[in-house]
């Protein structure tokens, strides 16, 4: 199954600006190494074709309204150290560290369609055998799936407030006579 269009599209851009400063489009792998308390240090090769890294790139560039060759090493950094789910740390770091509600917030990574826009297989992600079904969705690693309709979910969350809000007005609001008789017994 092919990426949908806006993966290929944001690959492709981010992929021809490196080209264009003469930038590899992967990092070597870095040797295994101890760091001083002893704790063995991995540093994975880095793809910058991959959706992901694209997506984090363009994030960092949008966000600081820099170039995107001044971002690379944030977003290399950000995809070794977190991988796809540092996206939704990312984006919560960005928005000032609110909890990102992305049934309201449109998913960087998948557009608000809430499934992964890679679209792995089931073997590729370790899929229960009885959940490998033929188009089996896998949800999106940064809004765990959640689908951006905030029509939907504003007119869904009001109907809540204002139930909530009457559920309060009727237990606080003692009835009319028991006000008055009160009012009368303390004359």
């Amino acid at each position: 199954m092919a990426s949908p269009d806006y993966i290929n599209q944001r690959v492709s851009d981010v992929t021809a600006e490196l080209i264009a400063h003469g930038l590899p489009l992967t990092t070597p792998a870095g040797p295994l190494a101890i760091d001083p308390n002893g704790w063995l240090i991995h540093n994975p090769a880095i793809d910058r074709t991959s959706p992901a890294w694209c997506t984090a790139v363009r994030m960092l560039a949008d966000h600081h309204h820099t170039p995107l060759v001044d971002q690379i090493p944030t977003a290399d950094a950000l995809l070794k150290d977190r991988g796809i789910r540092g996206l939704a740390t990312l984006h919560r770091n960005l928005a000032g560290g609110a909890p990102i509600d992305y049934r309201f917030t449109r998913c960087p990574y998948c557009q608000g369609l809430g499934e992964d826009p890679t679209e792995p297989s089931c073997a590729e992600l370790g899929c229960r055998v009885p959940a490998d079904i033929s188009d089996h969705p896998h949800g999106c690693p940064v809004c765990r799936g959640a689908n951006c309709e905030p029509e939907y979910y504003a007119e869904q969350q009001m109907n809540q407030v204002e139930q909530l809000l009457a559920d309060a007005l009727t237990t606080r609001t003692p009835p009319r006579r028991t006000v008055l008789r009160s009012l009368l017994r303390r004359r």
